[in-house]
Parts: C-alpha cells; structure tokens; sequence
C-alpha cells in the first residue's frame, strides 16, 4: 500500500514540475490529456449480482523535447473489482475495502533520425500493434494479451521493447522489435475468471475433488525469455499491407505434467497440474483497403510450435503395487503450422449508419489445426441528432465450434446499445450482454451471466 502511495505522490510530482517547466520554457510544451471512465455492471439473473465494477483514470504524457525526440507516457489509476471481506482484520485495510490500482501502460522515449535520417528509434514500454482487422489481430502477438476484461476484445498491455523503424522511401517501411522479457498474458477477473479454462475430462469413475498447478516459467535470460519480431510494411495498388514474422512464446499456458492422487475409497482424486509456456514462430500477413466505398481487410498468421507439445498423465500414485510408473503421454500440440485469420468489411451508409461485419476462424486461447472455431461478428449502428445519438440495435456475434453437430456445439453473443454525446468529450452509454449456447465454446460457458451495462466517459 505505502509503495502504490509513494508512486502515485511521484507521479503527481513530475506532472507538476513539468508544468513548471513549460512556464519557465515557453518552446517546450508538456501535453496532458485522458479520460474518466466509470463502468457498471450487473446480472440480469435475480438476484442482480454485480457483475463489474471499474473507475479508471487515464492519464496521457506527451511532450516533445526536442524536434527530434519525444516522450509519451500513459498511466491508469482504477478502483477495480469490489470489496472481499471476510474477516474483521480485512477492516482495517483500505486495499481490500476500497481496492485500487495502478498501472503504467506506457513510457518511452522515442528517437526520429537515430543514426540515420531514415531510423526512428522507440525505447521502453510500449504498446506495439500489429494488424489490420477491427480489434481481432492474429498477426498481434508481440504485447501479451490483457484478458482481464473478456468482453473488451483486442486488449494488450505494453511491453519494454527496443523497437526500430526504417523507412526505406515514403511507401516502404521495415520495423525490427526486441523484448528482453517474457511476460505471460493475464487471464479474465471476477464472473469471467473461468472462461478460457478448457472442460477437464477424467476417465469413467473418477470424480475431482481438488486441482492445484504450478507455473513453469522461461529463465529470464536473452535465449529463453526474450521475443523478436521482423516487419515489412508497404502500400501498393490502394492496399496497405505488411509481411511479419515473431519469434516468441504463447502467453497462455499449457498443460505439461498432471499428477493424479487418490484421495478415498470412492474414485475421488486430485490432481496436481504443472505448466509452461511453449515457444513458437509466427509468420504473418495483412492488407487493408477500400473497394467502391467499402473497406475491406483480411489478416492471417501461421503459428509453428518450436517442439511438439506432449502432456503426460502420471497415475502411478492410484497403482502404487504397479512394478512400472503408470503414466499416459498425449500430443496436444503437433509440431505443425496451424493458421489463424480474419477477414473482414464496413460501411458508411448515406444516411449516416454504419456495418461491420468480420469472420474469424481461431479465437486467442485456440491452438491446433483441430481446435480452430469459427466466428461471425457483425455490428450495425444508427445515427441521430448530428451523430450526438447512436443505436446499435444489432451487435454480436455467431460461433460454431462443431460444424457436424451445431445444435450442440455454438454461441450465440447479442450485445445492443445506445450511447449518447452529452458534450463534445462526454459519452454516456447502456448496452446488454446476452449470452446463449452449447458445448465448451468459451462464450457458451457464460450463459448464465447475462449482463446490463452502463457506461460514462469523460475525455480531457
């Protein structure tokens, strides 16, 4: 608690000095913009738990030093999630009664003409995107992913990254990026916390009655922590488009070694889980463009895992008289590339409104040729009052995991809403989550989690 507060008086302290600065040195100015966001939401199931509860200040630094060099830092300070209390001590603390936190996404310096007039230079954390589809990037796989919130699609935080362009004229460019560390991606809060867990299956018999696990990270040195990525991006004949490829590591983690022990008569065991994160190449595709008015884009990444991925199953524990271990190797994961891709298309209408529509096949917690769902999303969006009104009474999305068997194996996601401009930099917003379907889609698992949402933000 003491080190949060210490940061945050520190914080507050540059952006005063730096305030100071700017009146004793007219020609270098800091700028200070971000926003207000307070999002509420509760289950549509009586009795109308709350489901989310976030207040997030965002504050964003940019500040030009010289003309050939800037900095640009982006911090979130939120009142996250809602108070855990479960004994008289936790009264006594503010972080569990008031919980709150604070997160740097962003903070580095950039160099234009580094060494070069055409090198452009980017170091520390930053958020680098990759991709041209609307939030879903199979090609984005440098910054881990932020699950936090499962319905906030696209969300990534930053990393500390080197992270070089060069311009090889005004249509071409090459981008090279270094991440030292490894980070792991962060899974979903609060009702979504199980949602990319997969459904265990046991052998007939068996009943689990605890899981516990344990995280094998990479060693964090330059040969097994680190991630690399190469980009090409260019513009020809109307398309943007861009050639990448990534060297890293899955964020999320995969089942190694699961020990199985009994622990009655009855076929009641636990299960003891080790995991680790396995290292792949990635190569990438992407253009974007407009076709008589419509704009298009189609994106696709080819993931090969480095070593095939084998989960073993050690049962020696409920053989205890076997002369030999009883244990059960599985490959989960082929030494194989397995594809991901989106393409997708929107619309300006005449009379204001607006379309998208966008198919995805592989979601970002999906690995294997034989494990790739397919998603449909579309989103159509009316405009009112000089655009101050928008209603989206069709938003959503459509998934079939089975194509043999969909009655038993889809999602079904509608999500309508209405936002409001109450002023040019205040947005009021109330919208729904329904959620249907079958089989262990991950969206299927949140069926008993219909939701209302409302939603204000305050930019400055």
């Amino acid at each position: 608690m003491k080190r949060i507060n210490l940061t945050f008086a520190l914080f507050f302290v540059l952006i005063i000095s730096s305030h100071i600065a700017v009146a004793q040195e007219t020609n270098k100015q800091l700028k200070l913009t971000g926003e207000l966001l307070t999002d509420q939401r509760f289950l549509l199931k009586k009795p109308n738990d709350w489901a989310w509860n976030e207040n997030r200040l965002t504050l964003k630094l940019n500040k030009k030093i010289t003309d050939n060099s800037k900095f640009y830092g982006e911090v979130w300070l939120r009142n996250l999630g809602l108070p855990n209390i479960n004994s008289s001590a936790d009264l006594y603390n503010k972080g569990i009664i008031d919980p709150y936190n604070l997160e740097i996404r962003e903070a580095y310096v950039q160099l234009y003409g580094f060494l070069s007039k055409n090198l452009d230079l980017k170091i520390g954390r930053q958020r680098i995107t990759w991709g041209t589809a609307d939030k879903l990037n199979p090609t984005d796989n440098l910054n881990p992913y932020d699950l936090e919130d499962i319905l906030d699609f696209g969300r990534h935080r930053g990393s500390d990254a080197i992270n070089m362009t060069y311009y090889l004229n005004n249509e071409f460019s090459l981008q090279g990026v270094f991440i030292p560390f490894f980070q792991p991606s962060n899974m979903p809060v609060g009702i979504f916390a199980n949602a990319l867990n997969p459904e265990m299956q046991l052998p007939q018999g068996l009943t689990l009655k605890g899981f516990t696990d344990n995280i094998n990270m990479p060693q964090y040195n330059l040969a097994e922590s680190s991630t690399a990525g190469v980009k090409l991006k260019g513009f020809a004949a109307g398309f943007d488009f861009s050639l990448s490829y990534v060297w890293g590591r899955d964020g999320m983690p995969i089942s190694a070694y699961n020990t199985f022990t009994p622990v009655d008569m009855t076929g009641g065991i636990t299960i003891n889980s080790d995991l680790s994160f396995y290292r792949t190449h990635i190569f990438g595709a992407d253009l974007a463009g407009s076709i008589g008015g419509v704009g298009v884009w189609a994106e696709a990444a080819a993931f090969l895992p480095e070593n095939e991925v084998i989960m073993t199953n050690d049962m020696s524990a409920m053989y205890p008289m076997s002369p030999v271990p009883v244990t059960q190797d599985t490959t989960v994961l082929k030494k194989e590339a397995y594809i991901k891709f989106v393409v997708g298309a929107d619309y300006n209408f005449a009379d204001g409104s607006y379309l998208n529509f966008q198919y995805l096949h592989g979601f970002i917690n999906e690995r294997g040729t034989d494990n790739l769902n397919d998603y449909f999303f579309l989103q159509y969006q009316m405009k009112f009052f000089e655009d101050k009104l928008k209603f989206t009474p069709v938003g959503g999305g459509f998934i079939v995991s089975d194509w043999n068997d969909i009655d038993n194996n889809y999602a079904l996601v509608y999500v309508p809403s209405i936002t409001y401009m109450a002023t040019d930099n205040a947005e009021i917003s109330i919208s729904a989550a329904i959620f249907d379907g079958k089989g262990a889609n991950m969206f299927a698992n949140l069926t008993d989690y219909n939701m209302f949402m409302f939603k204000v933000k305050y930019s400055f």
